[in-house]
């Protein structure tokens, strides 16, 4: 937050917070449920080889995912949910963290395309930000850190045997004696959970729909950006503002992606050409309109499963007999 809103006076932020238009976060915030129930049906569609769930049964359950990723650090919120199918839908959890961190690959590859697709704007424009100068440099160490791992969950689902193989091997050379059958049994779960991207039309389904996704998460910043009448920028700068931060957050952080969500958004926004004033009360609103609702949503529905929050996943999960 501090190389957020450095040299920035209140005075600079509070003018363009004052004279907005709130009104548009409304239908700002139902474009991103939708987006939201968008994600609940590819979650859905990646674990129909494991068990077929309703999209209606999944929607509560990533809303959960959400909330715990906007309250406890470190993406807590992705254990958190596959923790409450395995409550509730008996999917272990190995299998449906499988399907999860296959979503976050998938969402890298999309986020990395918006950026890679704005690049060449970008390398034209001058800002005295340090961090817009690094973006080509995240983008591709991004782009090798997620695509290598796309390749990887690839063939492994495709070549299932030979993927068995290779974590036998590795389990009997480099996991101790006792450790061993637990250690196999998980990660055989986990490549049953790769099972939806055995071929390559699945795989694209898995895209097309993380497309989707984040075209719709965009729209949420354009019509956020409808209340903000001094900022002026192309749906395109958008999706490279979209790409950016939630690249920055895939790294573990504060609850919330306090900071890391506002200093690379308010950065490429100031290379826009938007007044860094604007651009930190336009990020700032933004991020609260992208934290409360589904945190609310989210806390309404873990406290209807019952899940105490004194608990949390670790604790009330230590019963189940089959998941460490």
């Amino acid at each position: 937050m501090y190389l957020a809103l450095r040299g920035l006076r209140l005075d600079d932020v509070w003018e363009p917070l004052t004279t907005a238009a709130y009104g548009w976060l409304l239908p700002g915030v139902g474009v991103y449920f939708l987006a939201v129930w968008v994600r609940a049906w590819r979650w859905h569609y990646l674990l129909r080889p494991v068990k077929k769930i309703s999209t209606p049964s999944m929607f509560p359950i990533v809303a959960i995912g959400y909330m715990g990723n906007n309250i406890y650090p470190a993406r807590a919120g992705e254990v958190l949910r596959a923790y409450v199918l395995k409550r509730k839908q008996g999917v272990a959890m190995s299998s449906s963290l499988a399907t999860i961190i296959v979503e976050r690959v998938f969402d890298g590859v999309v986020m990395l395309a918006f950026v890679f697709l704005n690049l060449p704007e970008l390398a034209n424009l001058t800002s005295s930000s340090g961090f817009v100068g690094n973006i080509q440099s995240l983008a591709l160490w991004g782009a090798g850190a997620f695509l290598g791992a796309l390749m990887v969950f690839l063939a492994a689902a495709m070549f299932p045997a030979r993927a068995e193989e290779v974590l036998k091997w590795v389990v009997l050379h480099w996991i101790p004696e006792r450790f061993r059958e637990k250690i196999l049994d998980i990660g055989l779960r986990f490549l049953g959970g790769l099972e939806s991207l055995r071929s390559p039309q699945e795989a694209l389904m898995v895209f097309v729909t993380s497309l989707v996704i984040w075209l719709l998460e965009t729209g949420k910043y354009w019509l956020v950006m409808q209340a903000f009448p001094t900022i002026e920028v192309s749906f395109f700068a958008l999706m490279l503002m979209n790409g950016i931060v939630n690249l920055a957050t895939t790294i573990p952080s504060a609850p919330g992606y306090i900071g890391t969500f506002d200093a690379p958004g308010i950065a490429v926004l100031v290379a826009y050409g938007v007044t860094q004033g604007a651009a930190a009360g336009y990020t700032l609103v933004l991020h609260v309109a992208l934290w409360v609702p589904i945190t609310l949503l989210g806390g309404y529905y873990m406290m209807r499963e019952g899940i105490r929050w004194q608990q949390g996943a670790v604790r009330d999960a230590a019963p189940v007999p089959d998941e460490a």
